[in-house]
């Protein structure tokens, strides 16, 4: 997919003298560089899915009703009428 990037002349001298040394295009440098950010910072994404971006955050919690999903409503209400009581 291309993407248009703004470098400022030293950075785009090192990414052409990177190149030039690795035998490599200016693009695949910076790709590599991405990747290698990427993996310092926590590895690769997973995936697109808004489940992959929260999967490693699923299963972690303990407690709590179990029936939470089933009631959400009520709990809702309760919230509302809770809100809405004088002070």
């Amino acid at each position: 997919m291309p993407t248009s990037v703004r470098l400022d002349r030293k950075t785009e001298a090192v990414v052409r003298r990177l190149a030039r040394q690795t035998r490599r295009t200016k693009s695949e440098v910076i790709r590599e560089a991405i990747a290698r950010m990427a993996e310092q910072v926590g590895g690769p994404p997973r995936g697109d899915s808004a489940y992959a971006a929260v999967e490693d955050l699923l299963g972690i919690a303990h407690g709590g009703p179990s029936d939470l999903a089933r009631r959400a409503d009520k709990a809702f209400q309760d919230l509302l009428v809770h809100r809405q009581a004088p002070r």
